[in-house]
């Protein structure tokens, strides 16, 4: 048998599915989409949920896919063996009501026999134990032993998650030989290493209502996976996932990186491991948009290169590296994953920039953590205090999981409780990360009740008015999915019962609803790009648009109201875009690739959008850069989009083949679900992206381009928002009409606000300087002749003395008064405005000499007046809330000082 490379079986995979009939479907990103039941992706078929849930019509009822995915489940697992990793591509084929068991089951044998080449003596099928029918495919069909099927139960067999679709799976083994393990546990079924599974065929053929009760389902699935890495354990005859062809090529540069040996100090293997695997899960998050953060898929990715980071510091690498062993992973996977080298400057600079923003405060943690370790030990105590664990987090960065796990490799645990207790509000925001939804994250709403054959066509990059007709309308009562605030509009509601969406045949005078049509020249919410808005006609009623969106697959909806007459089912109705409202929208689009390419000469190719908004009032970008912009910078950013905007270049688009678009050089955006064919919006040769939304036809038709802001919204992201066309000009008189009226109360023009706010200041400054002196004079009145007050203790001489109505800096200076006419001594002045009471302590060099120490005097007569305080020994200052005690904490002072003096 031919030792095939992991990049090589991938593409033998979907090129086998393809002769059979599939549609060989990219990758899709790891980051959910329109689906808030995971985190990130996990398995092969979470992105095609909506196919099997018939929330959307599949592009073919055949596909097949190589999936990458990454589980963090068992993540305190991985490294200590060489079975757990974070990052593997799963391999799948799926029907969706098309071949079912008597299909599956032969293609399965025939790829991994006469195709891979595995010894079909080796291989060893099982099925769930009720499933006579697969039993029989195997045994009749396929000709395969009686005696060599093994039958499981529901456990092992079965695959359901909670309530709907849920089937018996049947699997194939490989008997990887007894070099592998001869142990009782190596046996078919059991937990060794000898048995491997190696493909996976769900037969999805069951609905689960929810209480055990199992009905057939009329359309049934398949839904095949099968671990791209485990395949190649097994055709490279190899001890694990860690030393088939790629991932053992990133091993060895972990090891070359370290200086150390694989497979010599079990130690130094569980740190290797967790390095070559995490770096795996970086690489591929961050090109697919994931960015380090404290919640959610974010913290995922910051927890997983916090780990790394520090395995590579007990392995002795000192400097920051993981970057620099990412091009490993880049290298390696590109020939599966083009996207990895497109985004490459990115991927690596959110690395290098997270690893130096850990290893700042690395050192100094684990010295923290080492000395907490060290009481614990001495105290006999084995769990480590809650807000000790915070500590580590909120200061040096230390993910509790990271402590834990640390504190676990000295048999120490931690205060979990407490930790949580401590950073209520940053768990929360974990938590909230991940919402519960029902089966495959199909969230009910009203669209997904309309027959999912039921599509709309956007016809509207030409066209603001088109002729179709109504195909589903929707009675809308709550605004839970749209921007309208329809309680503003219709009130609460008066019925005394709870009312919900429904799908119509017809909506009345008055009422809010949806109409979705066969076609539109109406532009969906989606990629940033707010939906258009106008209205609908036809002969017997008026319906206005004020949101377009894309709901339930294919389908368009138009929300809004009938402000007249009647829609019916099936009427033919006149769609009218506003004209105005769409091209103050284009222009801020066309504007934001123009400023994305901008953004990339001034500030460097690393700037990748981060996410974009797009109204008819503003335009708004958020980009991948890592320190906020100069001045000079953003001038240089608004000059060049305002050149091109000067030169008038026509904005052209054509649609192409992804493969096409990636080959002109076009810019593809991170999360995005392209489908085979993608539109491509090119202004001359200086920015070409893939994009779906609508633009202007000429640069020049945007007019004028104004950043009014840049900031920071996240770790390594900026946020730029810009004004275009008349919303420039509006932006100019709002801010010439707010200098008019500065300069009429500054009772000066707009040329000389400057010159008139100068003068003012200095005046100001002035007066100020002035006030503070009448202050001080009157509080050295007030406090009068203290000379009979000066007491002398043990040779120090002490002034404890009341002034009321002075401020801390009013205190601060007469102490200082007091001690020049002292020669050397100590001064303690306390004071009470409006019921809050100020104290200052102050002590001469020479007092200090002999044991008088200012923080720890006020230490021993701040409560008396119910409050705290401290300071440096020649000065120290506190505040109170209990003025009845001033005469209590002047009487303890000279007996405080006495303590002290030597």
């Amino acid at each position: 048998m031919k030792k095939y490379g992991v990049n090589e079986l991938r593409r033998m995979f979907l090129e086998f599915f393809e002769s059979k009939g599939h549609l060989a479907m990219k990758s899709f990103s790891l980051v959910p989409h329109n689906d808030d039941s995971l985190l990130i992706i996990n398995s092969g078929m979470a992105p095609l949920k909506p196919y099997f849930t018939g929330q959307e019509v599949p592009p073919r009822n055949r596909v097949t896919t190589c999936q990458k995915c990454i589980r963090t489940g068992d993540l305190e697992n991985v490294g200590k063996t060489a079975r757990h990793g974070t990052f593997f591509e799963m391999l799948g084929n799926f029907s969706f009501g098309d071949y079912f068991k008597t299909e599956s089951i032969p293609w399965a044998w025939e790829f991994l026999t006469e195709v891979v080449g595995l010894d079909a003596d080796r291989l060893y099928p099982s099925v769930y134990v009720d499933d006579d029918e697969a039993f029989k495919i195997w045994t009749d069909q396929m000709h395969i032993p009686a005696e060599r099927i093994i039958k499981l139960g529901k456990e092992d067999n079965f695959w359901e998650h909670g309530s709907g679709p849920c089937g018996p799976c049947s699997e194939i083994y490989y008997d990887r030989g007894e070099k592998y393990g001869t142990g009782p546990e190596d046996v078919l079924g059991g937990e060794g290493d000898r048995f491997m599974e190696v493909w996976n065929i769900v037969f999805s053929q069951f609905n689960n209502d929810g209480h055990g009760n199992y009905s057939d389902l009329v359309q049934k699935n398949i839904d095949t996976g099968m671990g791209l890495e485990r395949l190649a354990v097994a055709v490279q005859d190899v001890d694990s996932i860690f030393d088939v062809d790629t991932i053992a090529s990133l091993r060895n540069t972990v090891c070359a990186k370290a200086g150390v040996e694989y497979l010599k100090e079990h130690k130094t293997d569980v740190s290797i491991r967790i390095i070559t695997d995490h770096l795996r899960s970086m690489t591929f998050m961050i090109s697919d948009g994931i960015q380090p953060s404290n919640a959610g898929r974010g913290y995922v990715l910051r927890r997983l290169i916090r780990r790394a980071a520090r395995h590579g510091r007990m392995l002795g690498i000192k400097d920051t590296f993981l970057s620099e062993l990412a091009q490993t992973v880049i290298a390696d996977s590109k020939d599966g994953y083009p996207e990895l080298e497109e985004k490459k400057d990115f991927i690596l600079k959110v690395i290098d920039q997270e690893e130096k923003k850990f290893a700042k405060t690395l050192d100094a943690g684990l010295s923290i953590l080492e000395g907490f370790e060290d009481d614990l030990a001495a105290a006999g105590k084995t769990v480590l205090a809650g807000k000790d664990a915070f500590k580590l987090y909120d200061t040096y960065g230390f993910p509790l999981d990271l402590t834990k796990e640390i504190l676990e490799e000295k048999n120490f645990t931690v205060d979990e409780d407490g930790y949580h207790a401590a950073m209520k509000e940053q768990s929360d925001m974990a938590r909230n990360a991940r919402k519960t939804s029902n089966y495959m994250g199909a969230d009910a709403t009203i669209y997904e009740q309309i027959d999912a054959a039921i599509n709309s066509t956007f016809d509207g990059y030409d066209k603001t008015v088109l002729e179709s007709g109504i195909v589903a309308l929707c009675q809308l009562h709550e605004d839970k999915e749209f921007s309208i605030s329809v309680k503003e509009e219709i009130g609460e509601n008066g019925l005394g019962e709870e009312v919900s969406d429904e799908i119509v045949d017809a909506l009345a005078d008055g009422s809010f609803g949806a109409v979705i049509t066969s076609e539109t020249p109406f532009y969906g919410t989606m990629g940033g790009q707010v939906g258009d808005i106008g209205i609908i006609e036809s002969a017997d009623g008026v319906f206005e648009v004020k949101e377009t969106l894309h709901v339930a697959g294919s389908k368009i909806a138009h929300i809004g109201r009938m402000t007249k007459g009647m829609f019916k089912l099936g009427d033919k109705v006149t769609l009218k875009v506003d004209i105005e409202n769409r091209r103050a929208t284009c222009r801020n689009h066309t504007a934001t690739h123009l400023l994305q390419k901008a953004l990339r000469d001034v500030l460097g190719t690393h700037v990748e959008q981060s996410g974009s908004y797009q109204d008819p009032y503003r335009t708004r970008f958020d980009f991948s850069h890592f320190q906020a912009m100069t001045d000079e910078e953003i001038k240089k950013v608004e000059d060049a989009v305002n050149k091109k905007i000067a030169e008038q270049i026509p904005v052209v688009t054509e649609v192409m083949t992804i493969d096409e678009a990636r080959k002109t050089g076009a810019m593809a955006l991170f999360g995005e679900k392209y489908g085979e064919k993608v539109r491509v919006v090119e202004i001359e040769e200086y920015s070409k992206e893939f994009c779906g939304g609508t633009h202007v036809k000429n640069t020049g038709e945007i007019q004028a381009f104004k950043i009014i802001s840049e900031s920071g919204v996240a770790a390594g992201i900026r946020r730029i928002e810009a004004l275009t066309g008349a919303n420039v000009f509006n932006y100019y008189h709002e801010t010439e009409d707010m200098l008019k009226k500065a300069a009429h109360l500054l009772k000066a023009t707009p040329q000389t606000v400057v010159d008139k706010i100068e003068h003012l200041q200095a005046e100001l400054k002035s007066l100020k300087s002035e006030n503070e002196s009448l202050k001080s004079k009157a509080a050295s009145n007030q406090l009068g002749d203290v000379s009979n007050q000066v007491q002398e203790v043990k040779g120090v001489k002490l002034i404890a003395t009341q002034v009321d109505g002075v401020d801390m800096n009013g205190l601060r200076d007469l102490s200082d008064k007091l001690k020049q006419s002292l020669g050397e001594g100590v001064v303690v002045l306390l004071s009470n405005t409006d019921g809050k009471v100020s104290i200052v302590v102050s002590a001469t060099d020479g007092a200090q000499s002999k044991g008088a120490h200012s923080g720890n005097l006020i230490k021993a007569i701040a409560g008396l007046v119910g409050g705290g305080g401290g300071g440096r020994p020649g000065m120290a200052q506190a505040g109170g809330k209990n003025p009845a005690g001033i005469a209590a904490a002047i009487a303890e002072a000279p007996k405080a000082l006495e303590a002290m003096i030597k």
